[in-house]
């Protein structure tokens, strides 16, 4: 897979001598958590921040890693796991699912371990859903009920469009409320790893909603039912929508007895 800079980028990171791989994978940077040092490599994100030549700062997220590996049918020696999320990113923009932009990837083989780094605008004026739920009591009705409709039709348009997350947890479903630049709430996805494709649209999203259910312990049963609802992009229940909540609550109570 050759190098990838996102034509908007291009200017920004050559004016900072950041537009070859060397150079990314050279910048000492603080980590913003723990590396991730499982499938017997080593795996860590730092934050980048660069100005323009109009003096606005541009924030991105570097993800550097060194044989950290997912093996599939297609790859059965192992695929830095970047490069398999580099490709699902692309594949969400091609299919207009909002979701992180990349502005770089790279790849390379370094004494002879594989070695890639991607490189993501940050998505600061977004929220993970997570933390949304830790403020819920102190949010006003509008606003939950934004962010449940926001993310709500995310996971609708995702499913139509034939994919499946497949790690659907709150904390990658990010979410902007109003505000000064926008009308309209809005959401995106992060952690595209694991995602692919589903010949049966929403039929095949109940392991999507069963994650994302299980992980809301803030959620009321009305927020519940308005997400579900607002997913199934119906007024009030019907039987299609309470089949799937029954098939939702039976995965939860099979997980919850495996315990």
């Amino acid at each position: 897979m050759k190098d990838f800079i996102a034509p908007e980028c291009r200017p920004l990171l050559a004016r900072h001598g950041l537009d070859r791989f060397s150079a990314l994978w050279a910048l000492e940077l603080d980590a913003v958590d723990a590396p991730n040092t499982g499938r017997g490599g080593w795996s860590s994100v730092s934050r980048l921040e660069l100005r323009d030549e109009h003096g606005k700062m541009h924030a991105f997220y570097l993800k550097r890693q060194i044989d950290h590996l997912s093996r599939s049918l297609l790859h059965p020696l192992g695929e830095a796991t970047f490069a398999r999320e580099f490709r699902n990113i692309q594949r969400y923009r091609k299919l207009d699912i909002p979701a992180l932009q990349a502005a770089y990837f790279g790849q390379r083989k370094i004494a002879g371990k594989v070695c890639a780094l991607l490189l993501t605008h940050a998505l600061d004026d977004y929220r993970p859903l997570d933390t949304w739920m830790q403020d819920w009591h102190a949010l006003s009705r509008a606003q939950r009920n934004a962010l449940i409709d926001a993310a709500a039709d995310l996971v609708g348009r995702l499913h139509d469009a034939g994919q499946l997350h497949n790690c659907l947890y709150p904390k990658h479903i990010f979410v902007r409320l109003p505000n000064a630049d926008s009308s309209t709430p809005a959401a995106c996805l992060i952690d595209l790893e694991k995602t692919r494709r589903t010949l049966r649209g929403r039929r095949s999203g109940l392991r999507d909603l069963d994650t994302l259910n299980r992980h809301s312990g803030t959620l009321s049963r009305s927020d519940r039912l308005r997400f579900l609802l607002r997913y199934c992009n119906i007024g009030q229940a019907d039987a299609l929508s309470r089949r799937l909540a029954h098939a939702i609550e039976a995965r939860r109570s099979r997980k919850a007895r495996h315990r």
